[in-house]
């Protein structure tokens, strides 16, 4: 049974966290992959309903020196938010009223920090992605308050950004759950946000957590690519990463660098 430690295809789990090589007894699966199965989709679920922990961000933000401000999008509640995705990129008409009030002109980058799909990933590693992002750009760039987004899609990036007026935007958002993780964090970034913006105008660095992408690493790589889009003047497919391979958190498997 390819469940067998001696399985020849036993060896590759231990490079990944993919279901491989799981043996079966009888015609399903055996009793630990099935309970092991049950456990992360319980782990799924639960982390798609789990808070904002908006309280803690801004706090650890603020122990780093970085204020941070709170915006919302048009969905109410998660409820609808979950049903009506359209509504999670819309930003709230008071939260774009507040954000044109600032008067900031027009910043170099916006930092976002959205609940998404997994508030428990955001919870666990947005503050930190976003202080090392931020104490890696250069220090003459004009960067808002962080903001702290509820019911956040990507694209809810792109009317902040417009109200605003930035140059580039970062968001940083949970993922939606997989089997494999529930915990990742995904980071997006956009040239000139306005409403209407499509995938292939965004770079994504993604798989942001413990086990995957260590935040550190992913700082640098959010880092270098905000810096080249800000040079270069555009994002998306066009902006290539030069930077090669890098190394997960949790294997010295090289994974490929280059965001989608």
């Amino acid at each position: 049974m390819s469940g067998s430690p001696d399985h020849p295809l036993a060896v590759l789990r231990r490079h990944t966290q993919a279901r491989i090589a799981l043996g079966r007894h009888g015609a399903g699966l055996p009793t630990a992959a099935h309970l092991d199965f049950a456990e992360a989709h319980a782990r799924a679920r639960d982390a798609v309903h789990a808070r904002f922990d908006e309280d803690s961000i801004a706090a650890a933000l603020g122990d780093g020196g970085v204020h941070s401000l709170r915006v919302a999008s048009e969905a109410e509640g998660r409820p609808q938010y979950l049903r009506r995705p359209d509504l999670g990129r819309r930003l709230a008409c008071a939260s774009k009223a507040d954000l044109e009030a600032l008067g900031l002109g027009a910043p170099d980058l916006c930092l976002v920090i959205g609940d998404g799909l997994s508030a428990e990933a955001v919870n666990t590693y947005a503050a930190e992605t976003a202080l090392g992002v931020l104490a890696l750009l250069p220090r003459d760039l004009q960067v808002t308050p962080v903001l702290l987004a509820t019911g956040a899609r990507v694209a809810l990036s792109d009317p902040i950004g417009e109200a605003l007026r930035a140059r580039l935007v970062l968001m940083l958002i949970g993922e939606r759950p997989g089997l494999s993780a529930a915990d990742s964090l995904g980071a997006y970034i956009t040239h000139a946000p306005r409403s209407g913006r499509t995938d292939a105008d965004r770079n994504c660095v993604s798989n942001i957590r413990i086990g995957g992408l260590a935040p550190s690493l992913a700082a640098a790589k959010l880092a270098g690519l905000l810096t080249r889009s800000l040079a270069l003047g555009f994002s998306g497919v066009r902006l290539k990463d030069d930077e090669g391979l890098i190394e997960t958190a949790a294997t010295s498997i090289p994974i490929a660098g280059t965001s989608p």
